[in-house]
């Protein structure tokens, strides 16, 4: 049923014949393109909230282009030119769709004369509503009776505003069909004035969106179980952590041990984006020989996953440690570990022993950023001795360095999130800036401080873990 115009409106102009079916031959091509990620993104585990959160995504995506390329069809049939027929190019047709010519994609319209009280629907209409073809159609007044309860307001509303203020119809209401079934219309209409300015009658269009909305709901629900399981996963993270790791915040304290002891503090650093914990970690522990383990390092992956993995490392470094097992030879055996691991993981580590009763440090690392030292308001990069991944390769080697520290110096170890960000300053460079300030700080928290200020902020790319070390005067 075309449309009334308004006593003063002029006719719109109709789209040009050929603009149509460009547009039928670019939405079918990008259903196909869409309907193959949609294949591709089968469901291997049903379990999986994300899997079917993607999923639902695709269907809304399918079920949006079917809709829009049945509404150009619509269109084009109602044009001058050419005709009917589907004159689009063999390889753009729709594939064939059970739901085709069905009520889910069906548009039907009604005009109701407020002069005559005459009412006039659309074949697409009565199928919609589900009554047979020829019946008398719904007045303005029995309309509300086939809405649920609850929706007859809302078409009241809309009614009201029309024929009393001349605004626009656009709403949603739930019908029930005489068979029992519920379905969800979409209706938009606008009054039709004599040449007087008064309302003479109403028209609008109703188009059936239960499938669309179910589509969106099936989202919104995949969504939802999505964002419960981030947060159980988080939660459980978090309760691992703290019952099997380090403090992510604050001093490790250290017993005291006199002049060119280590004063020790240490933070993490989260993303901006991560829902969940990273593999990062750091730790510090007294040595049965008097000497002061410090590592950080980082593990592929986040949640539960990494943090078990995490916990499962640090002890087994720990043991390696107090059993005496030097920087070099402990990186070997810890890449043992991760490699005949249930869930093998790569990883970056750097394991540094500290003997305070020669001011020697002596350090491994295997692919991690190597130390940064501080002295006298500048600071360097330590020559990193050869290393690759944890878990890249079964018998890798992986050599030790010394170097010998002094009163003041100030020993960052950091693991590679740290410096590695999106703005101005990423990179050493920014962490050599601090140079100045480490020289004047009195403790190892007053360094952490300083670091943390400065790369802390919410434009973090990744999670990071930075410990500081400052050797007493």
């Amino acid at each position: 049923m075309p449309s009334p115009l308004f006593a003063d409106r002029p006719a719109p102009q109709l789209p040009a014949h050929d603009a149509v079916d460009d547009l039928i031959h670019r939405t079918r091509r990008l259903r196909g393109d869409v309907d193959a990620v949609r294949r591709d993104a089968v469901i291997v585990d049903e379990d999986d909230p994300q899997l079917r959160w993607q999923r639902a995504l695709c269907e809304l995506a399918v079920h949006h282009l079917d809709t829009l390329d049945e509404h150009l069809g619509q269109l084009r049939a109602g044009l001058p030119g050419p005709g009917a027929e589907d004159t689009a190019p063999e390889g753009d047709k729709a594939p064939e769709d059970p739901r085709a010519g069905s009520l889910l994609s069906r548009v039907g319209s009604a005009e109701w004369n407020l002069l005559t009280d005459e009412s006039s629907w659309s074949e697409e209409l009565y199928e919609i509503f589900g009554r047979p073809l020829g019946s008398a159609p719904l007045s303005l007044d029995d309309l509300p009776s086939v809405l649920l309860p609850e929706d007859q307001p809302v078409l009241t509303a809309m009614v009201t505003g029309c024929l009393v203020d001349g605004r626009p119809m656009d709403g949603e209401f739930r019908i029930v069909r005489p068979d029992g079934g519920t379905r969800t219309l979409h209706m938009t209409g606008e009054p039709v004035l004599d040449t007087e300015g008064c309302t003479a009658s109403m028209w609008a269009v109703l188009r059936d969106v239960s499938e669309l909305r179910r589509s969106e709901q099936a989202v919104t629900r995949s969504r939802a179980s999505v964002q419960r399981e981030e947060r159980t996963e988080r939660r459980m993270a978090v309760e691992l952590q703290e019952t099997v790791l380090p403090p992510w915040r604050g001093s490790l304290r250290l017993p005291p041990k006199g002049p060119g002891a280590l004063d020790i503090a240490a933070h993490y650093l989260p993303s901006a984006s991560s829902g969940l914990i990273g593999g990062d970690w750091y730790d510090a522990m007294e040595l049965p020989d008097g000497r002061t383990l410090l590592t950080v390092g980082d593990l592929t992956g986040h949640g539960i996953p990494a943090t078990s993995a995490m916990a499962m490392l640090l002890g087994a470094l720990r043991g390696m440690a107090v059993a005496g097992i030097e920087p070099g030879a402990l990186m070997g055996h810890l890449n043992q570990v991760l490699e005949t691991s249930v869930q093998p993981a790569l990883g970056s580590a750097l394991c540094c022993r500290f003997d305070a009763g020669t001011s020697v440090l002596s350090w491994a690392q295997a692919g991690h950023p190597a130390p940064v030292l501080f002295r006298g308001g500048a600071g360097r990069i330590l020559p990193p001795p050869d290393g690759m991944l944890l878990g890249a390769a079964p018998q890798a080697v992986f050599e030790q360095d010394e170097v010998r520290l002094f009163p003041g110096d100030v020993l960052v170890l950091h693991t590679d999130g740290l410096t590695r960000r999106g703005d101005r300053g990423a990179g050493p460079e920014a962490l050599f800036a601090l140079a100045p300030r480490f020289a004047e700080a009195r403790t190892a928290q007053e360094c952490v401080r300083g670091v943390v200020e400065e790369f802390g902020g919410t434009e973090r790319l990744d999670d990071a873990c930075v410990l500081v070390a400052r050797i007493g005067a």
